[in-house]
């Protein structure tokens, strides 16, 4: 392991592709203009110095010298501490905690119809689809109070919410169909200039929105 970290002494995320997860993460390190690699791999076949540090070859995988972090959520944060300026998570403790929730509430409800529309059988997968587009735009006046999520700037939500949006057309779900708040929202973020860098070339193909 020792020669492994000695090896990655630049910070290295290992990420899948095509992974939402792994995408906030990207997108997390582009916005805070954090010097790092990214090594794409498939999931399938992880690397042999993935696994060395990481036993279940999970994406994405953040190594910092001996530091070993595989939860896109913590990887997200980490960074954002490690990295203060500019910062995406609000200084008070109150504030940070209802972020946590928020993120947390996001992930059971969104991200897990968005995995059941990609990795479930056509019954369930359209039943999902139907769900997460009536979610969504039960959720319009969010979109409609602030520029940002609940928020006037941007911040670690809106990583969040960048790659579950932007994957919407590649299922079938068409933005356009959410209403104007909705799609004015997402094309906010995707014309972020660390948005378009975070994107890898899997992503560029999944749908052709940003102006």
């Amino acid at each position: 392991m020792a020669n492994i970290n000695t090896r990655k002494s630049v910070m290295t995320l290992f990420s899948s592709p095509d992974c939402a997860m792994s995408h906030c993460a990207r997108l997390v390190l582009h916005e805070k203009g954090i010097t790092a690699d990214v090594e794409y791999f498939n999931p399938s076949e992880p690397p042999e110095d993935l696994l060395e540090l990481n036993p279940n070859g999970t994406s994405p995988t953040l190594i910092e010298r001996d530091l070993v972090l595989y939860d896109s959520r913590i990887i997200m944060e980490y960074l954002d501490e490690r990295f203060p300026h500019p910062p995406l998570h609000q200084m008070d403790p109150v504030s940070r905690a209802n972020t946590r929730m928020i993120i947390k509430r996001i992930d059971e409800d969104w991200y897990q119809l968005l995995n059941e529309i990609l990795h479930s059988g056509e019954k369930k997968s359209a039943r999902a689809k139907k769900m997460l587009r009536e979610s969504l735009m039960a959720a319009t006046p969010i979109f409609n109070s602030q520029p940002y999520f609940m928020s006037d700037e941007f911040a670690l939500i809106d990583c969040v919410m960048a790659p579950l949006l932007w994957r919407l057309p590649s299922v079938g779900i068409e933005l356009s169909s959410l209403g104007d708040e909705i799609t004015k929202y997402a094309h906010r973020l995707f014309n972020r200039p660390a948005f378009k860098i975070s994107l890898s070339n899997i992503e560029k193909e999944m749908t052709q929105i940003i102006k």
